[in-house]
């Protein structure tokens, strides 16, 4: 039966599994097509409105509604998303990426259609059990799910009418949505991790929450992506950036994660939050002085600071979720690695224009680092979790 299936028992079994093989087949094509080597199947949509869809709609969505469906069940008290529903929600995500791909051979609006339902199935299952969830706090996820779909709409509303600067907005929305969720929900996982680990190792205790700095740390990047958005003065945009950036490096700060450079899975996600912060000020530096291209602020987000919270959350999910010790695989320190250095190398890329050598580097280290987590763990997703007595 399909409930019965270890694949669908929790979410993050098959969106990590998809998302990992999805990762290195979008760094191939998009690779090949950036040095000229094949077309995309993009129907005359600029390659980096295809690459930028597909990063975060397709490649994105899967691994962050694989971790915010798994969390739910433990941190909100609500019902598990599995077996039937679940499959339903995997099916729409994998005909999304079929029509995506498959869009020479469709009628235009085949490919909006078949995109833009994932988000909205999502939201029909989360919503009557948020509604119903104790601390009404994680009603502030349906927002996010909601920008995320429109974000989405937006970019094939662009598309179908030829116009890539309204696909480009939409782009640039989704990226707030993600970052507006990575502030909440990494701003809530990392603490805690972070104060776990501490207490464990006998140094030191969680930072107390603040609930004025965490107000602070949303409204800012609300205020950002408000200005950005708009198309306010480049004054206006540059400023919040640098507010965003100080306020996120002193809430960063807080957490200690200094202390614990030797526990991989906290220090990836305090990486993250490092790479978060540089990027808010390449963001400030590009609007106020124009020293960087606006690029670099975007790249030090999603392959620093999203691609190592990814990989970290995957991997402590994956650990937990099948009844396994929180320990990692030399293979994924080497991954974190891997992925810091592939944020570096783009950005210098961005940055100094060091040409397509350096851009193919990076993308082929960021694309080995979910080839790595399939080796890891892929079998492990496909396999039962350990019974309780079997846990060490």
């Amino acid at each position: 039966m399909v409930g019965t299936s270890p694949i669908l028992s929790s979410a993050f079994r098959p969106f990590y599994l998809l998302g990992a093989l999805y990762a290195p087949l979008l760094t191939a094509a998009w690779l090949g097509a950036y040095l000229g080597l094949w077309d995309v199947p993009s129907v005359g949509t600029p390659l980096r409105l295809w690459h930028g869809h597909e990063m975060l709609f397709g490649l994105a969505a899967a691994i962050i509604v694989g971790i915010v469906l798994t969390a739910l069940p433990s941190w909100a008290g609500t019902e598990e998303i599995r077996g039937g529903r679940l499959a339903l929600l995997v099916l729409i995500w994998l005909a999304g990426r079929l029509a995506f791909w498959a869009a020479p051979w469709l009628p235009p609006t085949y490919p909006a259609i078949a995109n833009i339902f994932f988000f909205p199935a999502v939201l029909v299952f989360v919503t009557p059990q948020l509604l119903r969830a104790p601390n009404r706090l994680y009603l502030l996820l349906l927002p996010i799910l909601l920008g995320l779909a429109a974000a989405n709409a937006v970019y094939h509303a662009g598309i179908l009418v030829a116009h890539s600067h309204l696909s480009g907005l939409g782009l640039r929305g989704a990226l707030y949505a993600i970052i507006v969720l990575y502030v909440l929900k990494g701003g809530v996982l990392t603490p805690i991790f972070t104060g776990n680990a501490l207490r464990e190792k006998g140094r030191g205790e969680q930072a107390p929450f603040n609930i004025e700095l965490e107000i602070l740390a949303v409204g800012t990047v609300l205020l950002l992506a408000a200005l950005d958005l708009s198309g306010a003065p480049s004054l206006w945009t540059g400023l919040a950036a640098l507010a965003c950036a100080g306020v996120h490096a002193a809430r960063t700060a807080r957490w200690q994660g200094w202390r614990l450079a030797d526990v991989p899975l906290v220090l990836v996600m305090h990486l993250g939050f490092a790479w978060l912060i540089l990027a808010f000020a390449l963001k400030a530096v590009a609007e106020l002085a124009g020293l960087v291209p606006e690029a670099a602020w975007v790249h030090a987000f999603t392959v620093g600071s999203l691609g190592l919270m990814m990989l970290g959350l995957m991997t402590r999910v994956s650990l937990r979720h099948t009844g396994r010790p929180l320990v990692v695989p030399a293979a994924m320190k080497a991954a974190y690695a891997l992925m810091f250095a592939a944020a570096l190398v783009r950005l210098a890329a961005t940055v100094h224009g060091l040409g397509e050598w350096a851009v193919a580097l990076a993308a082929v280290l960021w694309g080995l680092t979910f080839l790595i987590y399939f080796l890891c763990f892929g079998s492990m997703l496909l396999q039962p979790s350990l019974p309780p007595r079997e846990k060490p």
